[in-house]
């Protein structure tokens, strides 16, 4: 068995432990996200479907993305820019976005303090909060746009 569809059947595994039913349009949701570095939106992933899913609907993709991110299997992106972008890789990491052409990237290897250290225990100190959850953006202007 490949290693996508190994990945994909825990999906499914993930989808039924949570009394979820796996459908087609779910599956192919959560593969385009899965397969994505650009953290798309919803409209980005219907265009991407589209030729393969030619009855699929917005309001499916919508309703898609919110049972994944419930279950656990993507998170929720909001840079800022008017819509929200998605990302399948639910691990705790910051992204950098682009102000004039708004491309999402994540940020790998920068020491950047985790939710658990004491960046989170000097924020709860000053706030009175409970820490759940954190999500860190930066902004500038992409190398493609610097051109």
């Amino acid at each position: 068995m490949l290693k996508e569809e190994l990945k994909m059947k825990n999906i499914e595994q993930v989808l039924r432990s949570k009394k979820i039913k796996v459908t087609p349009q779910r599956m192919a949701v959560y593969s385009v996200l899965k397969n994505s570095t650009n953290h798309p939106n919803v409209d980005m992933i219907y265009k991407k479907l589209k030729p393969e899913y030619p009855a699929m609907s917005l309001a499916t993709i919508y309703k898609t993305v919110e049972v994944l991110k419930q279950v656990g299997l993507i998170q929720e992106l909001n840079t800022g820019e008017g819509s929200i972008r998605y990302d399948a890789n639910t691990s705790n990491h910051p992204h950098i976005a682009c102000i004039e052409c708004g491309r999402v990237d994540d940020i790998h290897d920068v020491n950047i303090p985790p939710c658990g250290g004491e960046l989170k225990t000097e924020i709860e100190e000053k706030t009175g909060y409970t820490v759940q959850k954190q999500q860190l953006y930066f902004f500038g202007i992409c190398p493609d746009c610097h051109k």
